[in-house]
């Protein structure tokens, strides 16, 4: 890199020259040399007593010129940054705030305390916010730079940045949709954001973030409008496309599989078997519903699904294949719900296989589904 240097003239120029054209010349001249790194030490120090003067210069066309040069400028004094980001203009501030690396986390939260919407963002908007600063940016509460912020990839969001962020603006589509698709979230707010946010946004929950395997798995269920076991055959490509994405993000796991096809949701349990046993969809279909045994432990054991909960699956295909021969009138609950209770009474190893949390959730939606009668 060919070296600048700064000469006796380029001071006089920047001290005297009354027009403001000049001094944005020369300034534009040194303090692009000194962010490129084009000075000699020494040059370096005497560049900063000037941009030390021209910090206040009344022209804002000048102090414009030296933060656009120098707002990347590697070690630059946190004192010209400091008084570039202060400035009065958003022309000269914004760059600062957006991208020089020579302000503090302590510095930017300072400046956040009286900075307008503007400013807000732009702190938002930098390469790496720490969660001092991202916490700071919320408590304010200012959408426009919430939005940017749980947007902004470098930023650190701790829990409980999180947590103030869905207490605030759960509700606002704005903030929904960039919090949803971060790379990742906790289990806690995952959860939370559940019940806030649309059914688009649920589904990119469940097949990209860690939840709690019932949440996951009503969320599942609900995604496949509380498929039945007449689930019609249309439907078999959104099943699909849902286990593709469970899969592609490891959810797909043999707690879910067994929850839905306890559910009675066919469509799922068939894309699920051939996603996980690599053969096309029709044959899984084909195995499943084999009139023999071989059709589908062949599928189970190819899916490498546990040994012992093998039971427990055909007991839910058999009473599912059941309930179509029937073709009764009854609710898809109330078929749900007997499904449920041949799987549960059929299979009383399923606790210690399937393990209590799984059995719990079955018993619960058997309950939930017998108060529903009850009451209906």
């Amino acid at each position: 890199m060919a070296k600048y240097t700064l000469s006796a003239a380029d001071v006089e120029r920047l001290m005297t020259d009354p027009s403001g054209e000049g001094r944005i010349a020369a300034a534009e001249k040194v303090s692009g040399a000194f962010g490129t790194g084009g000075m000699t030490a020494e040059e370096r120090v005497i560049a900063e007593d000037i941009f030390r003067v021209l910090v206040k210069d009344a022209e804002e066309r000048v102090r414009a010129a030296l933060a656009q040069n120098l707002k990347t400028a590697p070690d630059l004094s946190g004192e010209i940054a400091g008084a570039l980001a202060r400035d009065r203009e958003d022309g000269v501030a914004l760059p600062m705030l957006r991208e020089s690396s020579a302000l503090s986390d302590e510095e930017l939260v300072e400046i956040l305390g009286a900075a307008t919407p503007a400013r807000q963002i732009a702190i938002a908007e930098r390469e790496t916010v720490s969660d001092a600063v991202a916490s700071a940016i919320v408590d304010i509460g200012n959408e426009d730079a919430v939005v940017s912020l749980v947007g902004n990839k470098g930023a650190d969001l701790s829990e409980t940045t999180l947590e103030k962020v869905v207490s605030d603006f759960g509700h606002s589509e704005r903030v929904q949709a960039p919090l949803v698709n971060r790379e990742h979230l906790p289990v806690t707010i995952a959860e939370k954001l559940v019940s806030l946010v649309s059914e688009a946004l649920r589904t990119h929950l469940v097949t990209h973030h860690a939840l709690p395997e019932e949440t996951a798995t009503d969320l599942v269920m609900h995604s496949r409008e509380r498929a039945t076991v007449q689930l019609a055959a249309e439907n078999s490509g959104d099943a699909a496309a849902l286990v593709e994405q469970l899969a592609a993000n490891g959810r797909l796991t043999p707690s879910l599989v067994l929850r839905s096809v306890c559910l009675g949701d066919l469509g799922f349990f068939e894309a699920a078997m051939a996603r996980l046993a690599r053969v096309p969809l029709e044959n899984a279909r084909v195995l499943i519903h084999d009139e023999g045994a071989l059709g589908l432990r062949s599928l189970y054991d190819k899916a490498r699904l546990p040994k012992p909960l093998y039971p427990a699956f055909e007991t839910a295909i058999r009473q599912a294949h059941n309930a179509e021969l029937e073709r009764t009138d009854e609710d898809p609950d109330t078929r749900m719900r007997r499904l449920l209770e041949h799987v549960l009474t059929e299979n009383e190893a399923i606790v210690d296989e399937f393990g209590i949390d799984n059995v719990d959730y079955l018993l619960a939606k058997f309950n939930q589904l017998s108060d529903t009668r009850h009451t209906a």
